[in-house]
C-alpha cells in the first residue's frame, strides 16, 4: 500500500504576466501624462465606463460604443456632472463622440457613440490626441475651459477631435462653447438631456 505523501506533488508555475479574466489596458505613458493627471474624478469615471463598454463588446467596436447618460449615472457619475466631464475628456484628447445621440420616443432616440483614442479601432491604430498636451499648465487650461463651457443647441464640436493647440499658455484656448449640442438618451429613460447638462425636455 502506498503511503500518503510518498508521491511528489507537481505544482504549476504561476505566470505573473497572465490575467485569467477580461481586462482593459492603458499605456503607461498615458497614465503619467499631464492630460491624464488633470482629469477630474467624474472625468475618470466617465472614461472608465466607456472602456467597460469596449470590454463588453469583446474589445471590438471602438468608435461605435453606445453609452447612455443612465449608464454613466449608474457607474457613479452625478447626472449634472456627466456633460462637463464628457467635454473635459474629449477636450483632453481621450475620447471622441463619433455619433451624436438623437432625441425622440423609445422607437427613435439613440445614445451617443464613442471612440477611445488610446485604443485601436477595427480599421485604424490609436490616435492618442492626449499626447499632444505637453505641460500641466496646458492640460489645466484646456480642462477648465471645457468643463466651464456653456454649449447651446447648434452643431457640436465636443464630439469631434479637439484642437489641442493652446498657443500662449496665458491665453484661454479657443473653445467656442456656442456651437455645441449633443443629446443623450438612456434606453430606459423618457427624458432628453443635452450634453451641457443645463436643459432637459420631456420626451
Amino acid at each position: 500500500m502506498t503511503g500518503i505523501g510518498t508521491h511528489s506533488i507537481k505544482t504549476r508555475k504561476i505566470r505573473h504576466n497572465s490575467i485569467g479574466e477580461q481586462f482593459g489596458w492603458r499605456p503607461t505613458r498615458m497614465l503619467i501624462s499631464p492630460a491624464h493627471r488633470e482629469l477630474s474624478l467624474s472625468g475618470h469615471r466617465l472614461l472608465d465606463r466607456v472602456e467597460v463598454e469596449l470590454g463588453q463588446h469583446g474589445g471590438a467596436d471602438n468608435g461605435k460604443l453606445p453609452v447612455t447618460f443612465d449608464d454613466f449615472e449608474r457607474y457613479g457619475v452625478h447626472r449634472h456632472a456627466i456633460a462637463p466631464a464628457m467635454r473635459e475628456v474629449v477636450a483632453l484628447g481621450f475620447l471622441e463622440i463619433t455619433e451624436q445621440g438623437r432625441a425622440g420616443n423609445a422607437d427613435f432616440r439613440k445614445p451617443n457613440k464613442f471612440r477611445l483614442t488610446f485604443r485601436p479601432t477595427d480599421y485604424a491604430q490609436a490616435t492618442n490626441e492626449w499626447a499632444k498636451i505637453e505641460t500641466d499648465e496646458q492640460a489645466q487650461t484646456i480642462a477648465i475651459a471645457a468643463r466651464s463651457a456653456k454649449p447651446e443647441k447648434a452643431g457640436s464640436q465636443w464630439r469631434k477631435k479637439p484642437s489641442l493647440d493652446v498657443g500662449n499658455r496665458h491665453r484661454k484656448p479657443d473653445f467656442d462653447g456656442t456651437d455645441s449640442h449633443t443629446t443623450e438618451h438612456g434606453t430606459d429613460s423618457t427624458t432628453t438631456f443635452y450634453i451641457s447638462g443645463d436643459r432637459a425636455l420631456a420626451a
